[in-house]
């Protein structure tokens, strides 16, 4: 399990957090689930992002922003364990005109290959489908504990921070990226979107 380390120990991870809590809904998200009960959780991807590049271009933080994600790791994969989960979210977050969309990553690898006929492998941490977004720029998961912030960014802040979209070929899914980033740049059109590399 991946636990992230401080926020003040990752280079710009201050500005990255300062732009992240500008959208209320993560402030939220991040205030309420960290007593939830889970170690192995994060508040990952677009809702983070995009975040950013609203703030960035002077857009209401929350503008655009489609669903915030939640990862969690839970040995039981069951359906029933994660729909508990859902449910147990749903009524802890009742009052937010949002759609959180929550993952027990330790199922993924269960319906992945239904889904898109790709083997996802093993799958230990929720850090795992981080490690495996299509785009290394919103590959960036954030949660509290008692101690602060703590951030889990393999690549880094530097792209999300300028507005680039790079590539992650670590699964061959180049249709989902060239898709959602057609979509990200109808909405920030000053994004630099970067091309899926031929051979992947």
């Amino acid at each position: 399990m991946s636990t992230g380390v401080p926020i003040n120990q990752v280079a710009n991870g201050q500005t990255f957090l300062d732009l992240v809590l500008r959208n209320r809904f993560n402030q939220i998200i991040l205030d309420r689930f960290c007593d939830f009960g889970f170690d192995d959780w994060w508040l990952t991807a677009g809702c983070l992002a995009q975040s950013v590049w609203n703030v960035s271009t002077n857009r209401p933080a929350e503008n655009g922003i489609a669903d915030y994600d939640l990862f969690y790791f839970d040995p039981d994969t069951s359906w029933d364990a994660e729909d508990n989960v859902i449910t147990a979210i749903s009524e802890l977050l009742p009052d937010l005109p949002i759609r959180i969309e929550v993952r027990n990553q330790a199922r993924v690898p269960i319906w992945y290959w239904q889904k898109f006929g790709i083997y996802y492998g093993v799958v230990d941490a929720a850090s795992d489908g981080i490690d495996r977004f299509a785009y290394r720029t919103t590959a960036i998961g954030l949660r509290k504990d008692a101690d602060g912030y703590r951030l889990y960014a393999p690549f880094g802040l530097d792209a999300v921070l300028s507005g680039t979209i790079i590539p992650n070929p670590v699964l061959p899914i180049r249709k989902v990226y060239e898709a959602k980033t057609a979509r990200w740049q109808s909405i920030w059109p000053d994004l630099r979107v970067m091309p899926w590399p031929d051979d992947a």
